[in-house]
């Protein structure tokens, strides 16, 4: 018995003797770390030296007050300190490791102020790379406000142009892609929206926006796709309209059109997309050829849609808890958007619809057709120097023909202007015509009838009649005078008006009963 409690006592101590250098270590590694701190490296014992380190154990254990308070005294204490460069940047880490909304407002300011002072250092570029850092994390999903998104995507493209030999602008352009993939979805979901009411013309225009600024984004073939089938709903509709047949026939080609090049640039730009079937079905169906996409085309789209990481049931669940938006399915390669191009509206889209039907009811070439679909009418008057008419040219004003002068006969062509205030111009010699005035384009008629001319006289314009003369004189000032003195007795007094119980009701008039005969008012 004894012999088994030595043995347990002498392999209790070894095991004690063996863990107590590990402890001693890890209690010292714990006391002395200093991977906050960038300059840790440096052996000093100089005072600016160890007020700074002092500084930076405190940021380490999450003394924000103490650690800015050190920071300041070194700066205000050893202005010319070699340490001061990174004292000020350090003043906004402290800012922007105890977050909050006035904390992050407070550390970009102090950011700002860096960049400011040091525009040369290589630190300038990691003060700019944290001032995109703050809206990044206070970014809000796609359908809330977008205002720290787009904050954040001014950051990083300032980061990128400003300091493209800093190490650190690969990050910046994955961020900007990741903040691009957030805006991008808002454009997109309101598109999609505005698709289901059927209201074509701002869901081409949201479409259209997120096409062209957006073209990393992980959606892009769904968008080109919906803006070619709402051409195609166009089209649709138009060739159920009541229109002459030639314009219903233009109409129809025009929004086929416009929706095969849609679908086609599905097939060229996303070909290893998940939906690029689709547009294939939809270019077939219509009897458009599919067309077949470079090798370069290839290769960048299966690299964008390798990078993409699929998004798994944990991370949809995270979605309702997390605060911010998924940047998981946004793409890692590709260069992201650093300009923003020209935007499509409602309201552009709305008009350019009303000129194509206006130009397609005149016979007009339509808008933004290709080269191809001019006719030979068009291509021969080109090639005579004379181009075809555009459609916001206003045509001849209209003229009246064969009106009969003042001696009653006919004119072979005379031209008659009506001024709008006063009277008809006379008629001049029969064949004598003065030439058409010069007018504006919102005196054309928008609609013309249609049909030939009819060949009817039209009546001369009647002259107005003449106006009464004016009249001051009174006649009868007697009966006047009378009128107005009606009414009022010789001393200036108003006649009181008699009252009539049957036809009137008042409570002046009304007899007073008990008590009430004793109140004078």
């Amino acid at each position: 018995m004894n012999r088994l409690v030595s043995r347990i006592s002498v392999l209790s101590l070894c095991a004690l003797l063996a863990a107590s250098p590990a402890l001693a270590s890890k209690k010292k590694k714990k006391a002395y770390d200093l991977s906050a701190n960038p300059l840790a490296s440096v052996n000093s014992k100089q005072p600016d030296k160890e007020l700074f380190d002092k500084a930076m154990k405190a940021l380490k254990k999450g003394r924000f007050d103490v650690a800015r308070l050190d920071l300041q005294t070194l700066l205000n204490t050893y202005p010319d300190t070699e340490y001061a460069m990174r004292a000020k940047l350090a003043i906004g880490d402290t800012w922007y490791r105890e977050g909050g909304s006035a904390a992050l407002q407070q550390a970009e300011s102090e950011y700002k102020d860096f960049i400011t002072f040091f525009p040369n250092s290589p630190e300038a570029a990691e003060a700019q790379m944290k001032v995109g850092d703050i809206y990044y994390q206070q970014m809000e999903k796609p359908d809330r406000d977008p205002q720290n998104a787009v904050h954040a995507e001014q950051e990083y493209r300032t980061m990128i142009e400003q300091f493209p030999d800093s190490t650190l602008v690969p990050r910046a352009q994955q961020r900007l892609r990741e903040v691009q993939e957030v805006l991008a979805q808002r454009q997109f979901e309101i598109g999609e929206y505005y698709a289901t009411r059927e209201n074509w013309a701002a869901s081409i225009a949201r479409l259209q926006t997120v096409s062209d600024s957006y073209p990393l984004f992980s959606h892009s073939d769904e968008a080109l796709i919906t803006i070619g089938d709402a051409y195609a709903t166009e089209a649709q509709a138009a060739s159920r309209l009541n229109l002459d047949p030639k314009a219903k026939t233009e109409l129809v080609k025009y929004y086929n059109n416009r929706a095969a090049d849609s679908w086609s640039r599905v097939v060229t730009r996303y070909p290893m997309a998940p939906h690029v079937e689709d547009a294939k079905d939809r270019l077939i169906a219509m009897g458009r050829n599919v067309p077949d996409p470079t090798p370069a085309q290839l290769a960048e789209s299966e690299a964008e849609e390798g990078s993409r990481v699929n998004v798994k049931l944990k991370d949809r669940a995270m979605l309702l808890v997390r605060h911010g938006p998924s940047t998981i399915q946004a793409a890692r390669v590709g260069e992201p958007t650093l300009t923003d191009p020209a935007q499509t509206y409602a309201p552009e889209v709305t008009k350019q619809t009303q000129a194509v039907f206006m130009a397609a009811m005149k016979g007009q070439p339509l808008p933004g057709q290709p080269a191809s679909g001019v006719s030979s009418d068009s291509s021969a008057a080109i090639a005579n120097g004379t181009a075809p008419p555009r459609t916001d040219q206003p045509g001849p004003k209209p003229t009246f023909e064969s009106v009969p002068d003042a001696s009653g006969s006919v004119g072979s062509t005379v031209t008659v202007e009506v001024p709008s205030g006063g009277e008809a111009a006379p008629g001049g010699a029969g064949n004598s015509a003065a030439p058409p005035p010069a007018t504006s384009a919102a005196s054309e008629p928008v609609i013309r009838p249609v049909g030939p001319p009819v060949e009817k006289a039209l009546p001369p314009v009647d002259k107005p009649s003449e106006a009464p003369a004016q009249i001051n004189d009174v006649k009868n000032p007697g009966v006047q005078n009378a009128q107005v003195n009606t009414g009022a007795n010789s001393s200036g007094k108003k006649k009181k008006v008699p009252y009539n119980s049957k036809e009137e009701s008042s409570s002046k008039h009304k007899k007073k009963k008990g008590l009430d005969k004793l109140n004078p008012f």
